[in-house]
């Protein structure tokens, strides 16, 4: 495990970038795991950037996005497919057979997720898993539970991450109370993951990852048994990691 600790959260999105980047340039056909929510946000923005000043090429990049909102239509504006063509794909050269999403709207989900881990697999896997880390430390929409979740599958989405995903719906009640998400065992196959978290909300979860014990209770702690995972944090999120120095 490495940990890289930055100023802030533009220095952090800026080498988030930095390393996707690498990973395309070195291996253009690359399989990138890809998430959502406002933490790549700036990433994204970056790699934009790049591809405009002719840094990196996305033609033979295949993507894989850890989630996506069960029920919500792909042109619907809160739709993962949304944010990832508004904030990524339009503005870069991938190939839309190359971009993959789970379909929330499928009528049979358990056929969906077979569907989905059979695709990447096909794919070759994936080489770099980009995550965040939400406050009650689940990766992807892996919630804490008893157990951890394997494949890909459909979630009950908990009541923090309800509240924390309202800010982008008129009211909470708008926010979808399911969603498919790639399982632990989908994200731990990839070979390398890339984790980022900015701000003091994070903070706690951020030290319970790295530092407390492995547990479904908080489904970032499984990170630490991965043989390649790079953790970006700016200062805020990784304010409690010194405090077992102290």
């Amino acid at each position: 495990m490495r940990i890289i600790i930055v100023k802030d959260y533009e220095e952090l999105s800026k080498k988030a970038a930095n390393v996707i980047s690498g990973q395309v340039i070195l291996k253009p056909n690359s399989v990138l795991g890809l998430a959502t929510g406002s933490t790549p946000l700036g990433t994204y923005k970056s790699l934009v950037k790049m591809y405009k000043e002719g840094v990196v090429d996305f033609s033979k990049t295949i993507t894989y996005n850890l989630d996506e909102y069960y029920g919500l239509a792909k042109n619907h504006i809160n739709s993962y497919n949304y944010f990832m063509d508004k904030n990524l794909f339009s503005h870069i050269n991938i190939l839309k057979e190359n971009i993959h999403i789970p379909n929330g709207e499928a009528h049979d989900i358990e056929a969906e997720c077979v569907l989905y881990e059979q695709s990447i697999e096909k794919s070759g896997g994936i080489d770099l898993q980009l995550l965040g880390i939400g406050r009650n430390g689940h990766i992807g929409f892996n919630e804490p539970d008893l157990t951890f979740e394997a494949l890909t599958h459909m979630v009950k989405l908990d009541k923090d991450t309800i509240e924390v995903n309202s800010r982008f719906f008129e009211n909470i009640d708008d926010v979808p109370k399911k969603a498919i998400s790639m399982g632990i065992k989908t994200i731990m196959r990839a070979r390398k993951i890339l984790l980022l978290a900015s701000g003091i909300e994070k903070a706690e979860a951020v030290y319970k990852s790295i530092k407390g014990k492995i547990t479904p209770d908080l489904p970032a702690s499984v990170l630490q048994l991965h043989p390649d995972v790079i953790y970006i944090l700016d200062e805020d999120a990784a304010s409690l990691l010194s405090r077992d120095k102290e």
